[in-house]
């Protein structure tokens, strides 16, 4: 019985599947975004999780947020933003503030370093924004978000 299920399966996809000659299916690119801004605390507390805001600029309605780039190295993070872009004439060409969040869970018990992308100079150096955020063993009064 599986081996007919089986069968049953691989025919469907064989007569719903796209054709290789179909261009629309590669028709898009990925690109990485600055980050316009950053709401997160002004400290973290160890072992909780943490959702950080990051709103950035997407030129039109042909980008799509995709994921984040998110690199580690000891307590520094470098976080950037990853849109797909759709190459198709039915774009509105508007620029739009779009939020993401980022959940962060803190595992360490020292200061952690977030660099956020935000382009290049004109040079061709990236440039980011940063931010400390110290760790505390457990909760006290005054944390807020900035």
């Amino acid at each position: 019985m599986k081996k007919y299920v089986l069968l049953a399966i691989l025919c469907i996809a064989m007569f719903t599947s796209c054709s290789l000659d179909d261009d629309s299916t590669a028709n898009f690119s990925l690109e990485v975004l600055p980050i316009e801004s950053v709401e997160m605390p002004e400290q973290f507390i160890h072992g909780e999780t943490y959702e950080i805001f990051i709103t950035y600029v997407a030129p039109s309605s042909c980008y799509e947020f995709n994921d984040f780039i998110y690199e580690i190295d000891g307590h520094e993070r470098t976080v950037a933003i990853i849109n797909t872009v759709y190459n198709n004439a039915d774009c509105i060409e508007e620029t739009e503030l779009v939020t993401v969040s980022l959940d962060f869970t803190v595992t360490g018990t020292e200061t952690y370093v977030f660099k956020f992308y935000q382009g290049e100079d004109d040079q061709g150096v990236d440039q980011y924004y940063l931010v400390e955020v110290p760790v505390v063993l457990s909760r006290t009064v005054g944390s807020t978000r900035q």
